[in-house]
């Protein structure tokens, strides 16, 4: 049997149509750009979140001379997160990249990795995703994965 799948998602045309938190946010995982370690791509990216206490952190890709090695900013900074603040559901996840001529998306393994932590901390996370001074939003990451790898 055929059935439909649909996806909502905000579409902002510029960053500054992004509520003023959610903007902020976009700056934090911007700013960690610079601090990303891509000599093989030069692709810089940088995410935040943005935890329910109002705590924000963020965190960058790193790429190693023993590829695969390397890890996505999303993911560095789930894992830092659900070590050291599990407690503290993540409410919204930031990605940027530089170059940022295009928005930014989380590979296979990130989508994975955020659906993980929504379900472990039983709270959708909103992500945004951006780039060229736009950014596209969801509401939580199984619309990035809606068909998700489950034990």
């Amino acid at each position: 049997m055929k059935q439909i799948l649909e996806i909502a998602y905000s579409r902002y045309t510029s960053l500054e149509e992004l509520p003023q938190a959610d903007y902020e946010l976009v700056c934090e995982a911007k700013e960690a750009t610079k601090n990303a370690n891509a000599p093989y791509s030069n692709f810089h990216v940088g995410a935040a979140v943005r935890l329910k206490s109002g705590r924000t952190f963020h965190a960058s890709n790193f790429e190693s001379e023993v590829y695969p090695a390397g890890l996505c900013a999303e993911r560095s900074l789930l894992f830092y997160i659900e070590s050291n603040y599990a407690d503290d559901p993540i409410e919204t996840l930031a990605i940027a990249s530089e170059p940022a001529e295009r928005e930014c998306y989380p590979c296979g393994q990130c989508r994975q990795v955020i659906v993980d932590v929504e379900r472990r901390q039983k709270h959708p996370i909103r992500v945004i995703m951006s780039g060229a001074d736009t950014a596209t939003a969801i509401d939580s990451a199984e619309k990035l994965l809606p068909f998700t790898f489950t034990l």
